[in-house]
């Protein structure tokens, strides 16, 4: 499985706001150039990202974004589920496109069903705090 640039990039930003101090607001514009990532599109995943209350987004002069919960508080599972959705594996994972001829005998959608959850259980035992035990290391690429 592969997941979205959307996805990506809002995991990109967690980490980003994870390593900044707690009180700090960061701008959409200092991350897009550290990651040489589209302005543009990482304003949609900040919007998002706030709309599920992970961060904290304040307009105008002195605003800027932060996390908006502990780091430990924030499960990779859960990110990943909201940002991918929905998720069609195969074309039987979706029954209002399913146009599949062995759809109602097929048992590859049952096995890739079972793997698909199994891939969220694994996602779901990490937290943000979990991918940031390098702040050092992740500071350091920061200052760079």
């Amino acid at each position: 499985m592969q997941l979205t640039t959307y996805t990506d990039y809002a995991l990109r930003v967690l980490i980003y706001l994870g390593i900044q101090p707690q009180d700090k607001r960061s701008n959409i514009k200092d991350i897009s150039a550290f990651y040489h990532i589209s302005n543009n599109h990482l304003g949609k995943v900040v919007h998002e990202l706030g709309k599920l209350g992970i961060i904290d987004t304040v307009r105008g002069r002195n605003g800027g974004i932060k996390l908006a919960k502990h780091p430990s508080e924030i499960n990779i599972g859960a990110i990943v589920r909201e940002t991918e959705k929905p998720i069609h594996l195969v074309e039987c994972f979706n029954s209002e496109s399913n146009m599949c001829k062995i759809s109602p005998a097929c048992r590859l959608k049952g096995v890739l069903y079972e793997a698909l959850q199994a891939y969220f259980k694994v996602l779901e035992q990490y937290t943000l705090e979990d991918l940031l035990q390098n702040r050092d290391q992740l500071k350091e690429l920061l200052m760079k």
